[in-house]
C-alpha cells in the first residue's frame, strides 16, 4: 500500500509517500517564513502560505517517487481533544479531501499529535508499540504535554494528558530566548549550536508539580542573565537545561505513576542533542529522529497505511 501524508502545521508545509511493503518514506518539507525578529506567524499568514507551498511540494515528490496512491492520511487539528481546531490545518484538509475524491481513494484524518506519535513510532523502529500502553511526550512550540497512549479499536491511538505545561510551551520558550539574542526563528537550531559551545552544564531549580510544568521563568531568567552581560552560549546552555530538568522531573512522575511504560519523545524540541541524551541515559527512553521529531507528514502518512489495511480486513 503507497499512502500519501500532508500536513500543514503552523510552521511547516509537509508532504509524504509511505510504502507499507518497503517500510521506505520519501517526504518533502518546507519552513514558513517568519520576519527576522519576529516570534511566529499570524495563522492568516500561516494559510496563505501552505496554499502557495503545498502543491509545489506534492509535484516534487510525485516527480521523484511516482505511483499510484491508495490512501491519503491528512493532520486535521492539533491535538485529540474537543474543540482542538487551528486554521492553517483547512489548507491540508481540503487539498487531501480534493485529491481523494478525484481519485475516488480514502482520505483518513488525524490529529497533529497522533501524526508525531507514529512518526516517532516510525523511526525509533518501535511500530509495536502501537498494539500496548506507552507514555508519550509531545514537546514543541504549540504543545508541551505528557501523554498516556493506548491502542484502539480504529487502528489509530487512544490520547490521555497525564501532563502539561501551564503557561508557556518549551518551544516558546526557545524561541522567545533565541529572538532576545538575535536568532532566527524558529530558533531551536541555532540555540542548540551556542549551547553546545558552553562550558557550563546547569542545575536550575524548575517549577514542576506532579506531571505539570511552568516555563514562565526560563523567559524571565534568561532576559536577566543577558542583562548582566552574560555570553549567548551560557544563556543558550541554561535554556536547554531547564527544558531538560523539566521533562526529566515529568518523567519520574510519569514512571512512578504507571510503573514499566516505554517512553517515547516527539516534537521538534526533542530533536534537541544535549536533551536527548540525557534522557536516554538516565530512562532508556526512545526518540524520534532528528527529521521525524520535527513537523512532517511522515506519522499521518504510516496510520493511513494501518487504517486503510483494517478497511480490508
Amino acid at each position: 500500500m503507497l499512502t500519501l501524508g500532508i500536513d500543514t502545521s503552523n510552521y511547516t508545509t509537509s508532504a509524504c509517500l509511505y510504502d507499507s511493503e518497503s517500510g521506505e518514506v520519501v517526504q518533502k518539507k518546507l519552513l514558513l517564513p517568519v520576519k527576522k525578529g519576529e516570534k511566529g506567524l499570524r495563522q492568516s499568514d500561516a494559510v496563505f502560505h501552505h496554499t502557495a507551498r503545498l502543491y509545489p511540494l506534492v509535484k516534487e515528490l510525485f516527480d521523484e517517487v511516482g505511483g499510484e496512491i491508495d490512501a491519503i492520511g491528512v493532520s486535521e487539528k492539533p491535538r485529540d481533544a474537543e474543540g482542538s481546531y487551528m486554521p492553517c490545518f483547512l489548507v491540508g484538509v481540503n487539498a487531501a479531501n480534493c485529491i481523494g475524491a478525484t481519485m475516488r481513494k480514502p482520505v483518513y484524518g488525524f490529529s497533529h499529535q497522533a501524526g508525531h506519535i507514529m512518526a516517532a513510532l516510525y523511526s525509533s523502529g518501535k511500530t509495536e508499540l502501537i498494539n500496548q500502553k506507552f507514555i508519550a511526550f509531545h514537546v514543541s512550540g504549540g504543545t508541551s504535554e505528557m501523554l498516556l497512549v493506548s491502542p484502539d479499536s480504529e487502528r489509530t491511538f487512544d490520547i490521555k494528558m497525564i501532563g502539561e505545561t501551564l503557561d508557556l510551551n518549551c518551544g516558546q520558550a526557545v524561541d522567545r530566548a533565541g529572538v532576545m539574542m538575535g536568532l532566527s526563528f524558529p530558533c531551536g537550531k541555532e540555540l542548540e549550536a551556542l549551547a553546545l559551545k558552553s562550558s557550563e552544564k546547569y542545575n536550575p531549580k524548575v517549577c514542576v508539580n506532579g506531571g505539570n510544568c511552568s516555563l514562565s521563568g526560563l523567559e524571565n531568567q534568561c532576559r536577566k542573565m543577558l542583562d548582566k552581560g552574560e555570553c549567548h552560549e551560557n544563556v543558550a546552555r541554561y535554556c536547554i537545561d531547564f527544558i531538560a530538568k523539566t521533562v526529566e522531573k515529568m518523567t519520574e512522575y510519569a514512571i512512578s505513576e504507571y510503573v514499566n511504560l516505554p517512553l517515547i519523545y516527539a516534537g521538534g524540541v526533542m530533536s534537541n542533542t544535549i536533551i536527548k541524551e540525557r534522557m536516554q541515559k538516565k530512562f532508556g527512553a526512545f526518540f524520534a529522529q532528528p527529521e521525524f521529531s520535527c513537523d512532517n507528514a511522515a506519522g499521518v502518512a504510516c496510520l493511513a497505511a494501518m487504517k486503510g489495511a483494517a478497511a480490508h480486513e
